[in-house]
């Protein structure tokens, strides 16, 4: 598995992923934002948690209309695997990628915990080595973490399976405890919740890892 990790200014989880990804075996590259293209032969994209730009304007706004963006989108588009955490999440909404948007907590504090997180589809890249009803402890750091959609389109992700997670104890608000979406081709996964920070005993767990092993073994089969 080849996997490209993107680094915005502001990004600070992009060493955390691309060692996520190399503790299943995969080969990453790292790449800077100002890049146009990927480099060639990339099974995945992991866009990282942190603060792009600072988050002006909005977050992911302005790292969603950077020149990497527009390469992961057409990546996504043509159906390869993109993976965005937290503020990842947030830029692959502001791409048009995933739908709904991530507003500002409910309580309107930076959330920073472990969450329990169940998993609510099996049937993805990401998912596979859980089964429906699982409960992940993984961390959540972030302020503007809260799923808002509308009522037809919770009800179209609910029908076509594409909640990938919900929090078992909603931190932050978000719409029918969403922690995470898929896209309608089940190849893309945006993510408020940092497996990537829960991949090995020293850090308090490794729950975490078996979504990037899910990965792997999906990647191997491919």
């Amino acid at each position: 598995m080849k996997a490209a990790v993107i680094t915005f200014p502001g990004s600070n989880c992009d060493r955390d992923l691309a060692v996520a990804f190399e503790a299943v075996g995969a080969e990453v590259t790292k790449v800077w934002h100002k890049e146009t293209a990927l480099p060639e032969g990339i099974d995945i994209v992991g866009l990282p948690g942190g603060f792009s730009f600072g988050d002006y304007l909005r977050c992911g706004a302005i790292a969603g209309r950077s020149p990497i963006a527009q390469a992961v989108a057409r990546h996504g588009e043509r159906g390869g695997y993109v993976l965005g955490i937290c503020n990842g999440f947030q830029v692959l909404t502001e791409t048009g990628l995933l739908p709904g948007v991530l507003m500002r907590n409910a309580g309107l504090k930076f959330v920073c915990k472990t969450v329990g997180l169940r998993v609510e589809t099996a049937h993805s890249a990401f998912t596979s080595g859980w089964e429906k009803g699982d409960v992940a402890q993984i961390p959540v750091a972030h302020h503007d973490g809260n799923y808002t959609a509308g009522p037809e389109l919770v009800a179209q992700l609910r029908d076509e399976d594409r909640i990938a997670f919900t929090y078992v104890d909603n931190p932050n608000g978000s719409v029918a405890d969403i922690a995470g979406v898929l896209s309608s081709n089940r190849r893309v996964l945006g993510m408020m919740p940092h497996p990537e920070r829960r991949i090995d005993a020293a850090q308090g767990g490794s729950d975490g890892l078996v979504l990037f092993r899910s990965l792997m073994s999906t990647m191997a089969l491919a």
